[in-house]
């Protein structure tokens, strides 16, 4: 037996629980839809350290509702450091812009405490929650879709928003003129550690073998993220891994080098392949629409993939308000977002390529500053 849709109001089923799914059921029920949140994990846990946060990003967390909770549970301040790789200040990159409106142009958090932050948000508005469950078929029309679940339940909707990430079986089943996730030429370390008293604010260093960033998530957390140029995807076995990434950071000064002594068995560290997504065109096929990963995955060099998520989720809502044709709303999300976000993976792309062939820095930030600048412009 189908469920049918209630004639008041309309039902939207969003599929993946991370940053985007749940920006998209709050900014959803906000629109008048009654949403279906559907996660696989029956834990619903997150995975990962740390996340760097541009101004616009935390610009979108404003309008999400969850921006208080955000600097106070993370960490804000304006600002890049450039340094050396000896360790020294070279200049500072000014992120701060009067279209923020104030609002920090930069900042971090903890990924498990912005999924907390965001979860309880989403909890407070008493969605029909799926856990541990996934949709084994969908059929998908102009005016509808209908969902098939792994629980046996069959359901009608109004609308079916896909964020299920880089790697989203929606994109491969309905899209699949799109190529999958190709590597970019980096694998990326993570290492959490307590924050050293001298990082205030995003730190950069550049000019060595590698690139090196530190960005406090926390009053007393930062991240480093370490960007290493590799041909091939390696998988790097996790055992071991401070000790290659000690070898890594031969050779930097200051900060890094206390970093790289104080390395040991026991170190917070992760290792992955670069990897990115754009699909062309349109996201939309009748009532379904991807957003978040699922559409445009980037590499972190912009630190604006959670923001794009949210960005996508608030144009989604904004867009679908109630009494708004489904059909004419997502041809003005997708207006809205095409061009923004294809601007945030070419960017990171380019700065990615100019860290590999080791360009002059000034060539590497410019590129930030230029992409800054539209990104701090109202999306």
């Amino acid at each position: 037996m189908v469920e049918a849709p209630d004639a008041g109001y309309r039902r939207a089923l969003v599929i993946g629980g991370g940053i985007a799914g749940m920006s998209a059921t709050i900014a959803l029920h906000r629109a008048g839809f009654a949403v279906t949140l559907c996660e696989r994990d029956p834990e619903w846990r997150v995975y990962g350290a740390g996340i760097t946060i541009t101004g616009p990003t935390l610009r979108a967390m404003g309008r999400l509702g969850i921006l208080p909770e955000v600097l106070e549970q993370g960490y804000a301040a304006d600002g890049i450091d450039i340094c050396g790789a000896d360790g020294r200040l070279l200049f500072e990159v000014d992120t701060r812009d009067g279209a923020l409106d104030g609002i920090p142009s930069a900042g971090g958090i903890l990924r498990p405490v912005l999924h907390r932050i965001l979860s309880r948000h989403v909890l407070a508005l008493e969605p029909e929650l799926l856990l541990g469950v996934t949709v084994e078929a969908l059929e998908v029309t102009e005016d509808g879709a209908t969902a098939q679940f792994s629980d046996g339940r069959t359901a009608r909707y109004d609308l079916v928003v896909g964020a299920d990430g880089i790697y989203s079986q929606l994109r491969r089943r309905f899209f699949p003129e799109t190529p999958s996730p190709r590597y970019a030429g980096q694998l990326c370390w993570r290492l959490m550690t307590a924050r050293h008293p001298a990082i205030e604010r995003r730190t950069f260093f550049l000019g060595g073998p590698v690139k090196v960033g530190l960005n406090p998530v926390a009053p007393d957390r930062m991240y480093m993220f370490l960007l290493e140029p590799q041909p091939e995807p390696l998988r790097r076995p996790e055992e071991g891994q401070h000790h290659l990434l000690a070898q890594l950071l031969e050779g930097f000064g200051g900060v890094l080098q206390e970093v790289r002594d104080g390395l040991g068995p026991d170190a917070e560290i992760v290792c992955r392949p670069l990897e990115t997504v754009f699909l062309e065109g349109e996201w939309v096929r009748g009532r379904l629409v991807l957003i978040g990963d699922a559409a445009h995955a980037t590499t972190p060099q912009l630190a604006s993939g959670a923001g794009m998520g949210i960005e996508d989720a608030l144009v989604l809502g904004e867009e679908l308000t109630s009494g708004v044709e489904i059909a004419e709303g997502l041809g003005r999300f997708m207006r809205r977002r095409h061009e923004r976000c294809r601007l945030v993976v070419d960017a990171s792309l380019e700065i990615g390529r100019l860290e590999r062939t080791c360009s002059p820095l000034e060539d590497q930030t410019a590129v930030l500053r230029q992409a800054l600048a539209v990104l701090n412009q109202e999306f």
